[in-house]
């Protein structure tokens, strides 16, 4: 790609694979995300803030999602798991960058009951495969709190190369600090990534 061409911004639009189909997030999914994941400190420990305990404080969350999206700050998907057609978490894209043609993969959630399932490595697929042959990205990042080992080890599964740590990058609700782990990948890397991934899907 020419050094004077950028990358296409990215836009709400559906993804469609074989377990899970990815649309605009919007506040009729409310109903469905506070099923799969209100309540759950364990889904929402490593997210920033309290666990919302009530529909109310999900969608408090939710609004605030939309309006950041209104103003650019993050394109938002709502999972749907296909078998059951609920709603089970939400993904965006953020931190885009088109003129150095780079997003990140972020603030992504799923109910408990769907980690470790199909759901996540189809839902990075489809979004990997539109930021990368779609919309003319070189380099997708991703990053979690240093704390937080289960998501480091599922995006290592994607094929991501860890790149390095931030310290002291975030303030947590409790006071603490965060530091963040970031991984990439990057245009040349994807097609053995994409790879790996369908073959795991397949398995």
């Amino acid at each position: 790609m020419a050094a004077n061409i950028t990358a296409k911004t990215p836009v709400s639009t559906s993804l469609t694979g074989r377990h899970v189909h990815l649309v605009p997030l919007t506040m009729d999914h409310l109903p469905d995300l506070f099923v799969a994941g209100g309540g759950d400190d364990e889904v929402w420990r490593w997210q920033g803030g309290p666990t919302p305990q009530t529909r109310e404080e999900l969608g408090a969350k939710l609004a605030e999602l939309l309006q950041e999206s209104e103003r650019g700050e993050f394109v938002p998907f709502a999972v749907i798991h296909r078998d059951s057609g609920r709603t089970v978490g939400w993904t965006t894209y953020t931190a885009i960058d088109t003129v150095h043609r780079g997003l990140e993969i972020g603030w992504t959630w799923y109910g408990r009951a769907y980690w470790r399932t199909a759901v996540n490595t189809e839902t990075k697929l489809l979004l990997l495969d539109h930021a990368f042959e779609e919309l003319g990205m070189e380099r997708v990042q991703l990053k979690t709190d240093h704390m937080n080992h289960r998501s480091q080890a599922a995006i290592a599964r994607l094929g991501a190369q860890r790149e390095g740590v931030l310290r002291r990058h975030r303030l947590r609700p409790d006071g603490t600090w965060r530091d963040s782990v970031y991984f990439s990948l990057v245009r040349e890397e994807w097609p053995a990534a994409r790879t790996r991934l369908a073959a795991r899907l397949d398995a």
